[in-house]
């Protein structure tokens, strides 16, 4: 059975989520310079005993001047990637510092890191300052200029004139973008200027633990891609996630402007079920217990303020709330709240039924490759994981009586490699389903050692450029037994396995905790011997190529481990779709040309493609003006489509672009929006669930192809004998 420490790619985490336990945090507020600390030295000591380990890291790099110089680029791309920051001068001076990590790591001195740091919060305090001068006057839009948006290949500004000349064509972007959304010009001043504003104090409120982290990052990723150090909070954070089941309040806050936001209240939580709390509510403070003092958050970090209100099952905590609805000066309502278990159900694992004329697909959604790995250590038997919710959802799909099963993997980031093992099982009765490469070169075949199946019935697994990891496992596994359909376009391509290890393993007398680190520790490879690394998983029927190669995944990053092979591992067939394959293709061909969600899918993949080409966009307005009318036109023309085909009930016009950030909109009106659009029209999973219905009908009305496609002992899930 595979170790459970082992991970595949880390699942994005969500917003900061007040749920989990947690102790109360120091008051936030700019320093005048930061400086590293004692505990910050021991921690980057456990790193480098780590990492210089050829025992623990799959390709290990030695820390001399070679790996010096690689920390030094990528912690300054860290902190200006766009490079609208520092400038030449600044760069020369840093190059004093460029030899010198290596040696500051081992002696764990960060001097140099943090003095770094520190002229990068004086120089945006610089560019806010010259950013927010540019607000007294309106901009000439009539001129033909143009903004560099994508600043990454971009040679480092030779002079501040330089810098100066490039943010002023931000902000004249910027402006242009509120201006073409019909703000008045006195709007346009005081949204930016509060926007501006909002930059330089967040960057000041940026802490030595935020430094260290950042650097140590730099460090870890210059060994490989998917080497991480994350600090106490961060790894707090990480683990949440992969539990999906947390103890606090139940409720996902965001920072909006001076204030803490009630970004999602989970159902069935302690918040929702109070009644008391809703979407949009601003958090001005936050009291532990029954009594004792209230603490005043306004103008906090979210994480410091989420902080507070974390806290164990069956503690109280008592907020203070601004009503979505009421002004700054209204007075706070008092709300009491008992923490407790809280399971994050929109990460989990959901179920839908597709109808396809007279088929029913069923779709299982996963989000990610979760495990409660605390839970599996105790050996308990009710351990959260994705395959025993997955299974689950499988029973009920079952006694519903689909035809097929789609497992919908799109921007499924990974997570468990265990659980990408194990879920593979739920469709194939036993055998080897990945082998992973260890250091040194050992070979060990992860394999599903229980017989029978959740699922043997027909089977797709959709995924898109953003399955990556654990996503790719499963999927790989799938195609290489012939066990069911691949759909969709090529994947990440990431072919690595990360363990992650604990720093505060060690008992120690003093509360200090050190984080964890995320490290590669394994390559692994298909049953068939080959690899996903760069290559991904290719589809056995693909749709148009959201993302290139070239733009992301695995291939991107400039120190990824190569491709290779190695033998195959001995597998069962369950089935070729070979025969199957010109006659689903022309079917889906046939059907998507007259789907008009599909072929607006397909119009917007391209103009999306054509445009990250570009990388600079018009500041002339009577430009930009064209191209929004035009969108806006053709957006509602398709609404107008939709209504008349009966896929829409009105007609209203969205907005193409309101010009607002994201903490600028209505909390309550983005939550409404995203769930708009996720219950909105989903052409590919339609269309996935009809490739797999054309697939049973082909195999159910001819015994000939049914026998080209599927060995003896699987015919019967497609004819009813």
């Amino acid at each position: 059975m595979l170790k459970h420490k082992l991970i595949a790619l880390s699942a994005a985490l969500p917003l900061a989520m007040a749920m989990a336990a947690g102790s109360s945090a120091p008051a936030p507020g700019a320093s005048a310079y930061l400086e590293p600390t004692v505990e910050q030295a021991a921690a980057a000591r456990l790193v480098y005993g780590i990492l210089s380990d050829s025992r623990y890291v799959y390709r290990a790099k030695p820390l001399d001047d070679a790996l010096s110089a690689e920390i030094h680029r990528r912690y300054l791309e860290s902190l200006d990637d766009q490079k609208l920051f520092f400038t030449q001068a600044d760069i020369t001076r840093f190059d004093a510092f460029r030899l010198r990590h290596d040696d500051a790591i081992k002696a764990q001195q960060f001097q140099p890191a943090f003095d770094v740091f520190a002229t990068y919060q004086r120089r945006v305090a610089e560019r806010v300052a010259y950013a927010r001068s540019l607000l007294a006057k309106p901009f000439d839009f009539s001129t033909d200029e143009t903004w560099l948006y994508d600043r990454e290949g971009a040679d480092w500004a030779a002079s501040s004139a330089e810098l100066d000349s490039a943010w002023r064509k931000y902000v004249k972007n910027d402006a242009l973008r509120l201006k073409l959304a019909g703000r008045s010009q006195e709007e346009i001043r005081k949204t930016l200027d509060k926007r501006y504003a909002g930059l330089a104090e967040r960057v000041a409120e940026l802490r030595g633990d935020d430094v260290f982290e950042t650097f140590m990052n730099a460090y870890a990723s210059s060994i490989d891609p998917h080497t991480s150090y994350m600090s106490p909070r961060s790894a707090e954070n990480f683990n949440m996630q992969m539990r999906l089941s947390l103890e606090g309040i139940g409720a996902v806050l965001q920072r909006q402007e001076e204030f803490v936001v009630m970004r999602t209240i989970v159902p069935g939580g302690p918040a929702a079920l109070s009644g008391k709390l809703k979407v949009g509510d601003r958090v001005v403070a936050v009291g532990q217990g029954t009594s004792g003092p209230m603490t005043d958050v306004v103008g906090w970090r979210i994480d410091d303020t989420v902080a507070l209100i974390r806290g164990k099952k069956g503690t109280q905590v008592r907020l203070d709330v601004l009503p979505a609805d009421a002004g700054v000066d209204a007075k706070p309502e008092r709300v009491v709240i008992t923490r407790d278990k809280v399971k994050l159900e929109q990460q989990a694992a959901q179920k839908r039924i597709v109808e396809v004329g007279d088929r029913r697909i069923g779709v299982v959604e996963l989000p990610t490759f979760y495990l409660d790995f605390e839970a599996r250590r105790r050996g308990d038997k009710d351990a959260r994981s994705a395959t025993a919710d997955v299974a689950k959802l499988l029973r009920e799909l079952r006694a519903e009586q689909v035809d097929g099963v789609v497992v919908d993997l799109r921007d499924n980031g990974g997570g468990s490699l265990l659980e990408a093992v194990e879920l593979t099982g739920l469709f194939i009765d036993a055998g080897p389903v990945v082998q992973v490469r260890e250091t040194g070169g050992r070979v060990n075949v992860e394999a599903d050692d229980e017989a029978g199946v959740a699922w043997d019935g027909p089977l797709a697994v959709l995924v898109n450029r953003a399955s990556a990891s654990a996503s790719e496992i499963f999927a790989a596994a799938i195609q290489d037994y012939g066990r069911g359909l691949i759909i969709g376009e090529p994947t990440f391509g990431k072919g690595t396995v990360q363990s992650l290890i604990d720093l505060d393993r060690f008992p120690r007398k003093d509360d200090v905790k050190f984080g964890q680190v995320k490290l590669t520790v394994a390559q692994f490879f298909r049953v068939d011997g080959g690899t996903t690394q760069h290559a991904g998983v290719v589809p056995d029927l693909q749709f148009p190529v959201t993302l290139d190669a070239s733009d992301y995944g695995e291939s991107t990053y400039d120190n990824a481990l190569p491709a290779t092979r190695i033998a195959q591992a001995p597998h069962g067939n369950l089935g070729n779709f070979a025969a199957l394959s010109p006659q689903l293709v022309a079917n889906h061909e046939a059907r998507v040309a007259k789907d008009p969600e599909f072929q607006w899918w397909a119009e917007d993949v391209a103009r999306f493609r054509a445009e990250r080409e570009k990388k600079s966009i018009s500041l002339n307005e009577s430009v930009r003006r064209a191209e929004r009318d035009r969108l806006a036109a053709e957006r509602k023309q398709r609404q107008a489509e939709r209504v008349a085909a009966g896929l829409a009930k009105d007609e209203a016009e969205r907005v193409v672009d309101d010009g607002l950030s994201y903490n600028e909109r209505s909390v309550a009106q983005q939550a409404a929006e995203e769930e708009a659009a996720k219950n909105g029209p989903d052409p590919l999973l339609r269309e996935s669930a009809a490739i797999l219905a054309d697939a049973l009908d082909l195999l159910s009305a001819d015994r000939q192809l049914t026998a080209q496609v599927l060995p003896v002992t699987r015919q019967a899930t497609v004819w009813a004998e």
